[in-house]
Parts: C-alpha cells; structure tokens; sequence
C-alpha cells in the first residue's frame, strides 16, 4: 500500500522520520523485513511495482524481484545495520500480460536500516538503458566502417550461421581458402574453447532480436595463429518485418592492439580483485543469461560449486597473507583448465562457481575431477620456505526443465558440496547420486 502522511501521534522519532521520507520521496522507496514482507511503500515505488504484479499482490519485494535477480533473497539477509547491500543494480524485467509485454529496467539500492528491517530505493531506467544500447550500436557500425581493409572482413552467413559468402579480404585477413569455409558453421573463426555451436546460436537470435550482436575475444586464422577479435553479427534482411532474416552478415575485426585496454576494463568492472575471476555480479548476469537460454533452446548447462577444505585452518595456522596466496593459486589453476566460454566466479570468501556450457554431465564430471586432482597436487611456497597444500570439494548440478532458476540450481549445487564435505572433503559429488 502507498504510504500516507503520517498521523498525529506517531510510534517513535525513527517511524515518524521514515513515514515523511516515504510520502514525500520523488524515488521510489520500500521498506520491508528480511523475508521481503513489504510494511510501508510510497506512490513512486507503487507506480513501478504494480505491473509486476498482476495476478499477485503487492506484498513481497523479494517475489516481485526476485525473478531478475537470483541472489536478491540472500543478499537481503546479509549485513550489518547501516550497510549498503546493493548499490544502484540494474533489474531487467519484463511486464504487461502475455504476448504483449514490454521491458521494464529497474535501478535497485538496498540498505540494511537495523535487524529485520531494510529500505530499498527503486527508479526505472529503461529508457537510459535504451539509449546506451542504442549508442553502443551506432558506434560499433561507425568503428566497422571507419576501419581499413587490413584489419577486418566481412563474411556472408545463412539463416543457421554457416558461411555462405566469401571474399578475397576474408582470405586475406584469416588465411582461410573459399573452399575450406564455405558451408561450415561461423564457429570455425574462433579459437578453441572459445565458443560453442550452441553459442552461434544464441548469436543469431540476438541478432534478429536486437539487429545486432557484438563479442570479443579469441580467433584463429587458418594456419592456426590466435589474434584478439572483435566478431559482429548483423542481420542481412528481415528486420522490423517479422519474418526471419535471410541471412547475416559477420565483421570480423582484428583489434590485438586494443586487447590491453579491454582487459584492463575488465578487470576494473568484472573481475574478483584478489582472484582475477569474475566477480559475484558477473556471475550471477552470466547465469542468469544461461538460464534464459536454456528456457529458449534447451541445451546441456552444469554448474560446479568448489570450496577450499579446512581454509580457516590455514588463515589460523599461517596468516591471512598465506590465505590470500592459495586462493590466487586456486583461482590460477581454474583458469588454465577451462575454457575461454566457461565463467569461473569468486562468489564468496573460499567459495567458488563454474558455469559450464554446453557441458552435459560426463564432460562436467571430467572437469570437476581434473580440477580437483590439480588442486591436490598443487603446492603454495612462501617466502620462508614453508610449503601450503590445498584440497577443494566440489558439488555439481546440471540445470534441467523441472529447475526453477538459477537459484535453485545454485541449491542442488550447494546440496552437493555440502554432501561433499560430510564425507571427508576432497570429492566431488554430483547432485541426486
């Protein structure tokens, strides 16, 4: 309910505050307890959340939310009062009723006031969003065209992204023969581990969806040479019609001379700063983008949840310092096994998550095991000559139809670590085995 101006005799100072703060906000803003219960909302965050609830009542924040964003419950039970939980996040959803709905982004600010009681901020910011979008658009097509010859091609692709279209520059820049490409799918631009066939896929549909779909990272010329890329996929025709392309077109850009620069951003806003994983937001994004994937074109999706074994022993033992160094080395060691589509995350102090793609469950179950054997082997030396070993448990969930979402398959993960380390840590253990 929105809030009303507040009575003549109010409970306390704090309550008489907040109810002024409420009515009188130009943002939207809810309180609720830790469950997400909803106790007092004023007429902005009314306006923004009654469309997310058609067919159910305005009564629990984390309901409303929760759908695009998998960790919200969590996050809401965690800190201490007077902390910052979230700072001004970006919610993507969807409302109105079925079939013509519409996007709604949502900027939420969460605030733990005292036990039991938070406050969230809310804005809509769908139309900023839009207008990014739509710059990040017009400046990828101005780059592709202001580059020279030397450093990009473009390649012709059908309706499922074989190549359909070649050209002398194509040859030119990748080193691949007409003969050799025509027919087989666009995955054969990228470097091993890469990219996926499903991947491609998702591609074209962002493509037709957007009119657009931008990506970097590694690719490979014919005789085998890795060079940083930046790979762009447009439709060919079809657009705004309703109809499906009839093919696309794919730029492909070699930009090996910018790759520090896009590192260091990404280090800066992606990226765990004492680990170099993705960091816990990255994570949940990517998940929750896999998940979506998945609801759209099912496909093989695991998740392996690790945890360092017995790890304050090494902090109580050997210092915070020396914790530090073995969470480095873990993270180096996950790195060098995975491939360049899977996400490694840090989402918690010893605890960390793999996203893997396209990965059924023997190939996850190989590679959990080999995580884990070279984590076993793997040594920390400081400077003192003192030698650190290091074991990890690992609980592994593949997403089914029957999951309701990412946190629920983060449970079954969680289920399986858990076991994991009930019978004697250094394992890994696949959920409902």
């Amino acid at each position: 309910m929105a809030a009303s101006p507040p009575d003549e005799n109010p409970g306390t100072d704090e309550q008489q505050e907040l109810l002024q703060l409420l009515y009188a906000a130009p943002v939207g803003l809810v309180q609720t307890d830790d469950e997400g219960r909803i106790a007092l909302v004023n007429a902005a965050a009314a306006q923004l959340l009654l469309p997310l609830a058609i067919g159910a009542s305005l009564a629990n924040l984390l309901d409303l939310l929760g759908p695009a964003m998998p960790d919200l419950a969590l996050r809401a039970r965690s800190g201490a009062p007077g902390e910052l939980l979230i700072d001004g996040e970006a919610l993507a959803l969807r409302v109105g009723p079925e079939g013509r709905q519409r996007p709604l982004v949502l900027s939420l600010t969460l605030r733990r006031l005292q036990a039991g009681q938070l406050v969230a901020v809310l804005s809509d910011i769908t139309a900023q969003v839009e207008r990014e979008r739509r710059l990040r658009q017009n400046e990828a097509w101005l780059n592709a065209a202001l580059t020279g010859i030397h450093d990009h091609a473009a390649v012709g692709l059908d309706a499922e992204g074989r190549v359909a279209h070649w050209s002398a520059s194509a040859t030119q820049m990748t080193g691949f023969a007409r003969e050799a490409v025509l027919g087989r799918p666009a995955t054969i631009f990228h470097a091993g581990g890469a990219t996926t066939p499903e991947r491609l896929l998702d591609r074209l549909h962002e493509a037709r969806a957007d009119g657009w779909s931008m990506d970097e990272g590694w690719l490979v010329r014919a005789d085998g040479q890795r060079y940083w890329g930046s790979t762009m996929i447009v439709p060919v025709s079809g657009i705004g019609d309703g109809d499906p392309p009839a093919g696309f077109s794919l730029v492909l850009r070699d930009i090996s001379d910018r790759r520090d620069a896009h590192e260091q951003r990404r280090r800066a806003s992606e990226t765990d700063h004492l680990t170099g994983l993705a960091n816990r937001r990255v994570f949940f994004e990517a998940g929750q983008r896999e998940i979506e994937r998945f609801r759209r074109a099912p496909r093989p999706l695991a998740l392996l949840l690790l945890d360092a074994d017995h790890f304050k022993r090494v902090n109580d033992q050997h210092g915070h310092a020396a914790g530090d160094e073995v969470l480095r080395q873990l993270a180096g060691v996950m790195l060098r096994s995975l491939r360049q589509v899977d996400v490694p995350a840090r989402i918690g102090g010893e605890e960390f998550a793999v996203l893997l793609p396209s990965t059924g469950l023997e190939g996850a179950r190989l590679v959990a095991e080999r995580l884990r054997r070279a984590m076993a082997a793997d040594t920390v030396t400081r400077a003192d000559g003192t030698v650190i070993r290091y074991t990890v448990s690992i609980g592994l969930a593949l997403m089914q139809a029957d999951i309701a979402g990412l946190e629920a398959l983060l449970e079954r993960a969680d289920r399986a670590l858990y076991a994991a380390k009930a019978a004697g840590r250094d394992r890994l253990v696949v959920d409902g085995e």
